[in-house]
Parts: structure tokens; sequence; C-alpha cells
């Protein structure tokens, strides 16, 4: 009698083990990948899934977006410059029975893929393109990237370019540029502002030759500006034309 309750008692725990190894709950963000016997049967979840034992297995996946930072990358870019180059993918699984038929790690093959993609795309451009055309070159990535992950079941939604590492010699030398850039704007600017000073001078000048008056009235302006300054120095402005008559004297 003793032994048939053991018996009965190692059942019931046998059932309970079965039965909680059917029973399987996946969150909001999860799917379950089931294969029975070896075979893809369905895709399940959110929620209470129930297996038949020893003979179903169920693979979770998440739906969750995925941020995956790619290791700095040794490039060197169209114009023979070698720098260091991160970058930061996003993408989610969108159909899981791919994401594990298809592959054998998803995380691993696509962390591989936008590595290499990362370092062929970046070594055909130039560098000025890389530091002035970034959200171009981001987006060329991830359309890159997403077409080669399609069959995967993978969605690439962005790709960002995170760090670009000069060498010293070149952040040197790209400092030298910008310098010589802005002295270069410097000039120019002073130039135009020399040119249109001449012009109004010459506007100016125009405008007094048509009436002598108005260079009295200016010797004047002058005049009043220099006494508000309190200053001891007194100036007589002295009409043109009267040293114009001692000059066609001498000449005479």
């Amino acid at each position: 009698m003793q032994i048939f309750q053991t018996l009965i008692m190692m059942g019931i725990v046998f059932l309970l083990i079965i039965l909680a190894n059917s029973i399987r709950i996946l969150r909001e963000y999860e799917r379950g990948v089931i294969f029975r016997l070896g075979r893809l049967i369905a895709v399940k979840g959110p929620g209470l899934i129930l297996l038949i034992p020893l003979i179903d297995r169920m693979v979770k996946v998440s739906l969750r977006t995925v941020v995956m930072d790619v290791p700095s990358q040794d490039v060197i870019t169209k114009d023979n410059v070698s720098i260091k180059v991160n970058a930061v993918v996003y993408f989610r699984v969108i159909q899981p029975d791919k994401a594990i038929v298809e592959v054998e790690n998803f995380l691993f093959a696509t962390s591989q893929l936008s590595q290499t993609t990362l370092r062929s795309i970046l070594g055909q451009s130039e560098l000025d393109e890389l530091l002035s055309q970034r959200d171009k070159i981001n987006r060329e990535l991830a359309k890159i990237i997403d077409n080669q992950t399609e069959p995967w079941g993978i969605k690439v939604s962005n790709v960002e370019v995170k760090h670009i590492d000069l060498p010293q010699e070149m952040q040197r030398a790209m400092a030298k540029q910008a310098e010589a850039e802005r002295e270069r704007r410097a000039k120019v600017i002073h130039a135009e502002g020399e040119f249109q000073a001449s012009q109004r001078l010459s506007d100016a000048a125009q405008i007094i030759s048509v009436n002598p008056a108005a260079l009295q009235l200016r010797f004047l302006q002058t005049l009043t500006e220099i006494a508000s300054e309190k200053n001891s120095t007194i100036i007589f402005p002295v009409p043109i034309d009267i040293i114009s008559n001692f000059l066609q004297k001498e000449k005479k």
C-alpha cells in the first residue's frame, strides 16, 4: 500500500513537471516561434501558450527596437586618409519566424553586416564628404543594411555615424585650412568695405563740386563736433576760394 502511494505521488509530480513545461507566458513585445518535431508550425503570442510536452519547442523573439553599437572600424577614405569610425544601428524583428529559420544568430549577423557595410561605404567617400554630408551617408548605410537584412525578417530603421577619429596631422591641417579660410573672408569683407566707402566719397565729392557752400557747412559741422569735446584747440575753416586765388597769383 505504501509503495502504491509513493508511485501515485511520483506520478503526480511528473505530471506537474510536464504541465509546467507545457505552459508559456509571453509578454506584449515577445513572440514564440513554435517547432513541432523540428518542423516550424506557427508564431504565437503574446499571452498564454500551450505546448505539447516532449514534442513542441518554442524560441522566444523580442520585437522591441535593438540599439546596436558598431565597434570602431579602420577606414581609408577615397582621398587616402586613414580614420576610425563607429556607428549605431537601430533595428527590430518584424518576422520572428524568418529571424530564427533564415539565419543562425540574427544579432551577430546584423552586427557583422553593419561593420562590413560601414567600411565599404565610407571607403568610397572623401573626407570632406564624410564631415559635411553625414545625413546622406547615414541614409545610404541604412538603405543598404536594410536591403540585406530583409530576408531575415529584420527592419533597419536608422543608422547613425557616431564618431570620426582623425589623425593628429589631419586635424592640424584642417585647422590651418579653416584659419586660412577665415583670413580670406576677412580680407574680402575689408576690401568690399573700402570699395563701398570709396563709392560714397565719390558721390559726396560730386555733390560738393556742384554746390561749393556744402564744403563750408562741412567745416562748420566739424568745428561743432570738436568743440563738444571741451578741448582748447580752435580751428578756423578757411574757404577754398581764398587759397585758390593765391595759388593762381603764384602761377602768374
